[in-house]
């Protein structure tokens, strides 16, 4: 077994950490405190080549994969996770496209999202339905020139910022009367009639990530917005999720490594009872928690990235890696609070924020619930959902 990162990998990371210090970490708290999605800052990123990470070269890519675009993820999160996710959405959208849309959707789409000029939504939760999709009442009616979908889907990412290219929408296909829904992925423009983004939510973290409910009022489509075949969109909904379960467990585990380092400096620097907050054997036992954690989910997060490179990752490994990376990052965030005391509670302390942020990561993607059934299904016990 080869735990070390090979030169290229190391020169990535390295790479992306310097930006990460240089360009985000410095107006992470105002960006969280204004709010607003930093379009010039991703278009930067984008810049970097982050986006272009796992895209293939036709497209604009580098022609890399999920490890090397984990490694980038986490380093973006380990500055500012709310600017991470909006990344890590917009690519695993992307490559959801890139792996099942047609050679016409790709060349008019992909190179635009590739260089980070663009930014890219998935759209599958609803207001009453998000892990079960089979609960999802959004709907696609076939017309004369093709498809009219009406319904609306809730919490998605990326979905209406000056610089939105497009969402995939799952939406039901089959006929009211039907015995069984079968669903499709569309590809929805932005600024196509019938298709609104709503105003933005007040959340409790990722607040300059952009999150709003979409709306589809007869929203008009033609056959070549369909995302693979009519009927299988669920399946390729589940695929898209399934890569970016990786992606959102690197966003945790950049969170988890900043609580580490913020807490390491200020207990080395804060004084009290007479010398430096890190002599407290308390204060040790809390910061050597966080750093085991660390080490444990960075283990799973690599496993399972590149056991996806290899065609080898099982449903177990990604379900495992999500689950224990986006919990040890909430566990973390509430023990570098409390390492930091009262100044750990104030907005303006990045370890208060990465308390906020992290929150959703159990919730998005499959909630950690969704995680430890898949996790019982596949070691054969008898998992109904």
């Amino acid at each position: 077994m080869d735990f070390l990162l090979n030169d290229e990998q190391r020169k990535l990371q390295q790479t992306i950490a310097d930006f990460a210090r240089r360009e985000i970490a410095p107006v992470a708290e105002s960006l969280d405190r204004d709010g607003t999605f930093p379009t010039a800052l991703f278009r930067r990123v984008g810049d970097l080549g982050v986006m272009a990470l796992p895209f293939a070269e036709e497209w604009g890519g580098l022609g890399l994969g999920t490890f090397d675009t984990a490694l980038a993820i986490e380093e973006i999160a380990r500055a500012d996770q709310s600017l991470a996710v909006s990344v890590m959405v917009s690519i695993a959208s992307g490559l959801t496209l890139q792996r099942f849309g047609t050679a016409a959707q790709k060349q008019q789409f992909l190179p635009d999202i590739v260089a980070g000029r663009k930014i890219c939504a998935i759209a599958g939760t609803e207001p009453d339905a998000g892990s079960d999709t089979a609960g999802f009442k959004t709907r696609a009616t076939r017309t004369n020139a093709g498809w009219a979908i009406n319904g609306q889907k809730a919490y998605i990412t990326n979905g209406g910022t000056e610089i939105t290219s497009f969402a995939l929408v799952l939406v039901i296909t089959s006929d009211r009367d039907a015995e069984r829904k079968t669903f499709s992925l569309f590809l929805v423009p932005a600024g196509t009639p019938g298709f609104t983004p709503g105003e933005r939510y007040r959340k409790m973290g990722w607040h300059s990530s952009d999150t709003r409910p979409l709306y589809f009022a007869d929203c008009r489509l033609g056959d070549e917005m369909v995302v693979g075949e009519v009927g299988h969109g669920r399946h390729l909904l589940h695929k898209g999720y399934q890569q970016a379960r990786v992606f959102l467990a690197a966003s945790s585990l950049g969170l988890a490594q900043a609580c580490l380092d913020h807490s390491v400096a200020y207990a080395k620097e804060r004084q009290a009872f007479g010398g430096p907050l890190g002599r407290l054997q308390m204060v040790q036992d809390m910061v050597a928690r966080i750093s085991v954690r660390v080490d444990a989910a960075r283990l799973l997060t690599y496993k399972a990235a590149w056991l996806a490179d290899q065609g080898r990752a099982t449903l177990k490994d990604l379900a495992t890696a999500k689950y224990y990376a986006t919990e040890i990052g909430s566990e973390c965030a509430d023990l570098a609070v409390q390492v930091h005391g009262g100044w750990g509670f104030m907005d303006d302390c990045p370890v208060s924020r990465y308390y906020r942020d992290n929150r959703i990561c159990t919730i998005g993607d499959g909630s950690s619930q969704i995680q430890k059934l898949i996790i019982a299904r596949e070691l054969g016990l008898d998992v109904r959902f």
